[in-house]
């Protein structure tokens, strides 16, 4: 098996122009690619962009009983606890599962690497957290040879490879360790902790919910925050990676927090620590085959010195359409809409709308203080039907008054859905 492997002490790719004071090595972004694009393929990962190219490869590389086996374990991942998640990842680890699994993150590795390396250059060592099979970790460990890294997750079998990977391509400056942070702390002090998708891994909790279905805005409830970092995670992790930490180190997140509710909340844990923003987080899109996501917000923090950012809590910018109550246009097409907003943008353009007549309305609220608000009402010759929950769901549709009638049945199908 060839192995792609620059001489000892050397970096793997052309140097282009070095920094005095580090003497490390300075990639165009060409050049980074494309030395991740070969790391990739080492590993055994492809790059498509296309579903039915992808899912072929996939049925000729596992047999029937295989991809049964691992819609099973991510069924279970899905809905279970923390072992039916070390499971899967365990699952995933052997050799047929793996290059296949993980070709579905190929520009996910492209996101993630490509934000992470420039902090990298100057760090003397780095704690990769739930590095799982170590792609992205032996990828540092070849760009930066003179950089201590340790890599660490609490799958069995994804040590497993990642140890026998980082012996095949003689990294000595890189080791890994099975690590359950929920039982054990971390042991060492790192100039720099990466972590990606393995703070918040409940992907289906939902988050912490705003003061109404009037507002984005989430009230500063202790409990509320507590409860969230705990069914999460969240807290532990965090504590851990707190504690190893240099004082004067910084630590890069990536974590499925796009969504309001959850970025609120993770973004608070993140502040309640004394970590700071040394750089705008940045929204990260990249495609899973042909499933575009939407993910991060990648944050760069650090715990000493001044802050100079400040922590966003409104709703980042969204594609609704710009809205004009004076302006609205006509259609010709029975089908389409005045003016239809599935976005949080959508409050605004509600808001926007003059002397509102409201036809029929209804709140309703959970226990737990969660809302649903269905409103559907006139404004100017113009009729309108709005929806609105407490994490940010927004929907606003206006039709002329000629075809009100469609919004009635929207607007009682809606109450019939309601909890």
């Amino acid at each position: 098996m060839h192995v792609l492997c620059a001489p000892r002490g050397a970096p793997l790719v052309a140097v282009l122009s070095a920094n005095i004071v580090s003497k490390r090595p300075i990639m165009t972004d060409d050049a980074l690619q494309q030395t991740l694009h070969d790391h990739l393929a080492w590993w055994g990962l492809r790059h498509f962009t296309a579903d039915r190219d992808y899912f072929l490869w996939q049925r000729q590389q596992l047999s029937v009983d295989e991809l049964n086996q691992l819609h099973l374990h991510a069924e279970r991942k899905h809905v279970g606890d923390r072992s039916d998640e070390v499971a899967f990842y365990d699952l995933a680890a052997q050799p047929k599962i793996l290059p296949v699994l993980y070709s579905q993150r190929y520009e996910y590795y492209e996101a993630v690497a490509t934000r992470a390396v420039p902090h990298l250059r100057e760090a003397k060592t780095v704690l990769d957290f739930g590095c799982g099979v170590g792609i992205l970790t032996s990828f540092y460990a070849r760009l930066f040879p003179e950089t201590n890294f340790v890599g660490v997750d609490r799958s069995s079998a994804s040590i497993a490879v990642a140890r026998e990977k980082a012996d095949q391509l003689g990294l000595h400056n890189l080791r890994f360790e099975c690590v359950d942070v929920e039982v054990e702390p971390l042991s060492g002090s790192y100039d720099i902790v990466v972590t990606a998708h393995a703070l918040v891994q409940a992907e289906q909790d939902p988050g912490l919910p705003s003061q109404s279905w009037r507002t984005f805005e989430r009230g500063h409830n202790s409990s509320q925050q507590r409860s969230f970092e705990q069914r999460t995670g969240l807290a532990a992790r965090l504590d851990r990676l707190c504690q190893v930490l240099d004082p004067s180190g910084r630590m890069i997140v990536n974590e499925k927090t796009r969504q309001l509710a959850r970025r609120v909340p993770f973004q608070r844990a993140l502040a309640n620590r004394g970590l700071q923003l040394i750089e705008p987080p940045a929204l990260i899109r990249y495609r899973t085959v042909e499933e575009v996501v939407d993910d991060g917000p990648c944050y760069v923090l650090c715990r000493e010195g001044d802050a100079t950012l400040s922590w966003d809590e409104s709703p980042e910018c969204d594609e609704g359409r710009p809205f004009n109550p004076d302006e609205v246009p006509t259609t010709d097409d029975s089908n389409v809409p005045l003016y239809e907003n599935h976005w949080p943008s959508a409050q605004a353009a509600w808001e926007q709308l003059k002397d509102r007549d409201i036809i029929g309305e209804m709140t309703r609220q959970a226990p737990d203080g969660r809302q649903v608000h269905a409103e559907r009402g006139s404004s100017h010759e113009r009729h309108y039907l709005y929806c609105a929950n407490t994490f940010d769901q927004r929907q606003l549709v206006i039709v002329e008054e000629a075809r009100s009638a469609m919004l009635d049945a929207y607007y009682q199908e809606i109450l019939r859905e309601l909890p």
